[in-house]
């Protein structure tokens, strides 16, 4: 990582261009299990009544916790004054497959949404993108990016950096498969996360730990209440 120093920043940058970031990706497999029953559970919940409650949903929080956690990950380098730039908040991008190509969105203050919001903010983002409608200013600003590439029925990736982005998480297929619970084998959902970062922002130790929280979060959802 350059030698810099680190300062503060309460409204969106630019950044730079993902071109010239070194990336770095790590992996964990996690079970899911309890996250998908918390996911049928929160579609009978009338709090959640009239939004959309799918696996996303979870994640994203999850990386809201993680981030809150890890504040340092939520960052950008700015090349011109040779300094870490800290954000103090998260705009989440979501990756969208559209008619018109691949965009990415984001979520304005996705830190300060509680769960019920962050449905409503996710579906009206999806269903904006579909329609074709999203504006050049949903698109500006992000500061950590979701892709889901598990919606193509593919198991992980490497996913690259959007411009002035930190990092970027992948969430792969969640599948059934045999797993070690207790102590045997027994039939458990199963994803594996992604997570590329930029290397002058976050060492290994803060990308493991951001990746370790989201991982611990999807395997045992009530974090979301001790950590959240």
């Amino acid at each position: 990582m350059p030698s810099g120093k680190r300062s503060s920043c309460t409204t969106p940058s630019n950044g730079i261009g993902s071109s010239t970031a070194p990336h770095v990706t790590e992996f964990v497999t996690v079970d899911v299990t309890r996250t998908m029953k918390l996911v049928a559970e929160l579609k009978e919940d009338k709090d959640m009544a009239g939004v959309r409650v799918n696996p996303l949903l979870i994640i994203a929080k999850a990386l809201l916790v993680a981030i809150k956690r890890n504040p340092e990950v939520n960052a950008a380098w700015d090349e011109a004054n040779q300094e870490i730039v800290q954000k103090h908040y998260v705009n989440l991008g979501i990756a969208a497959a559209t008619p018109r190509g691949l965009i990415v969105p984001n979520i304005k203050d996705a830190h300060d949404q509680t769960l019920p919001q962050l449905a409503a903010s996710l579906g009206e983002l999806v269903s904006t993108a579909r329609e074709g409608k999203t504006s050049p200013a949903a698109m500006a600003g992000g500061t950590v990016t979701i892709t889901n590439v598990g919606v193509f029925g593919v198991d992980t990736g490497t996913p690259i950096l959007n411009p002035g982005e930190s990092a970027i998480l992948a969430v792969g297929a969640i599948k059934l498969q045999p797993w070690v619970h207790k102590g045997k084998v027994k039939p458990r959902q199963v994803t594996t996360l992604a997570l590329s970062f930029d290397h002058r922002l976050v060492d290994g130790e803060l990308g493991s730990k951001v990746l370790a929280d989201v991982a611990a979060v999807l395997e045992q959802p009530k974090r979301l209440i001790t950590w959240g």
